[in-house]
């Protein structure tokens, strides 16, 4: 069956993206491992020893670059609804975050630490209908955010992906409401064209800690 014009185009730049052939070159599953050690090196984030959780990490990009920064002293926990090949270092556990089965799994791995790091890439299988899938992918960012909350060590840091678009300036707000620090980072491994963005949240406020709740 024949291409689509535009996938003819995706794939054209995808071809000459220097970013994948980087990606190729240096071992890593997904040209979004620059975004995420672009904003870890700016922000001083995942350092040796830190306890991280990647949400939506399949197919392991993400995890991969954590795993090297936290070293051997520290903890990867990668989940996601597909499957994640192994990646030294990384605990893989497939399942949707937001059951209670998969919930369990993850604090399991923690043994009652908190987490320094969570990272959301999480996107929602797409309809092709802007508005729903903006509605969705602003879901799952406010799931991941009560996920961090509900994990994150008081000096803990939260990075997710956004879409600016309907629903953008409310989650912003419960950004805000939840952490004392909050700011927006484009990093160069973004292309231009998209409206992507991410959003990187320190330090939970105190009424926030009060709320956390503690896994039995």
């Amino acid at each position: 069956m024949a291409r689509s014009k535009s996938s003819q185009a995706w794939l054209r730049r995808h071809v000459r993206d220097p970013y994948v052939h980087r990606a190729k070159a240096q071992g890593y599953r997904s040209r979004s491992a620059y975004k995420l050690i672009e904003i870890i090196k700016r922000d001083g984030l995942a350092r040796p020893g830190d306890d991280a959780v990647d949400l939506g990490a399949a197919p392991g990009g993400w995890a991969q670059v954590l795993a090297e920064r936290v070293g051997r002293s520290g903890r990867v926990i990668a989940v996601d609804l597909l499957e994640i090949a192994p990646i030294r270092g990384v605990t893989v556990i497939r399942g949707d975050f937001r059951d209670a089965e998969v919930l369990m799994r993850v604090e399991a791995a923690l043994d009652g630490r908190r987490l320094d790091l969570v990272v959301s890439d999480l996107a929602p299988n797409l309809s092709g209908v802007g508005p729903t899938d903006q509605a969705r992918s602003m879901h799952l960012c406010e799931l991941a955010l009560e996920f961090a909350s509900s994990h994150l060590n008081p000096q803990g840091a939260f990075l997710v992906k956004v879409f600016q678009g309907m629903g953008y300036p409310e989650f912003l707000r419960e950004m805000r409401g939840v952490f004392a620090e909050v700011a927006s980072r484009k990093p160069g491994a973004s292309r231009s064209g998209s409206n992507e963005m991410y959003l990187l949240g320190k330090r939970l406020k105190t009424e926030t800690r009060t709320l956390v709740r503690v896994p039995a």
